[in-house]
This record gives structure tokens, sequence and C-alpha cells, in this order.
């Protein structure tokens, strides 16, 4: 349960931090564009959603914040609490000498 707990936050975690990159793309396109063209992009609709990048990079992103999150929850879930190579823990070994 904890660990399926852990896997879930890492997710959501990597989630939004790909939806805070997204922006930043959406900002340097807009921007790029707005400087060759003079004008704003028009705005492309999928999933009900408007975006003015293409829909395969956000679906991208979404992929590799899901898988991404997954693989980063169990590498850092096999460090912590496997492994025991987390801060807390080599605190309590130095205190116990």
């Amino acid at each position: 349960m904890k660990k399926n707990l852990y896997l879930i936050l890492t997710i959501i975690l990597v989630f939004l931090l790909m939806s805070i990159l997204h922006s930043f793309l959406e900002l340097w396109f807009i921007n790029g564009y707005f400087a060759v063209n003079g004008q704003y992009p028009e705005t492309m609709v999928y999933l009900q959603l408007s975006s003015y990048l293409p829909p395969a990079i956000p679906l991208f992103l979404l992929a590799v914040a899901v898988f991404g999150g997954y693989f980063l929850g169990q590498t850092w879930w096999r460090i912590v609490y496997i492994e025991k190579r987390h801060w807390r823990f080599r605190s309590k070994k130095k205190r116990r000498k």
C-alpha cells in the first residue's frame, strides 16, 4: 500500500513538472512564431483542449511523465527503503557510534 502511494505521488510530481515544461515550450513557440511572422499563431483544438503546439508534443510529455514518474518512483523506493541510502538513515548510524 505504501509503495503504491509512493509511486502515484511520484507520477503526479513528474506530471506537474512536465506541465511546467509544456508551458515554457508554448511560450517559446509563441514568441518565436510572433518574431518571425509578426502575428500570433492560430490555436489548435484537440481533446477539448486548446494549444499552440502540435498534439504530439503534449501527448509525448504526458507519456514521459507517466512512465518516467513510475520508473523514478521505483528507483527512489529502492534507494530509500531497500538500500536505506537516505540522509535520515545516515544520521542515525552516526549517532549510534
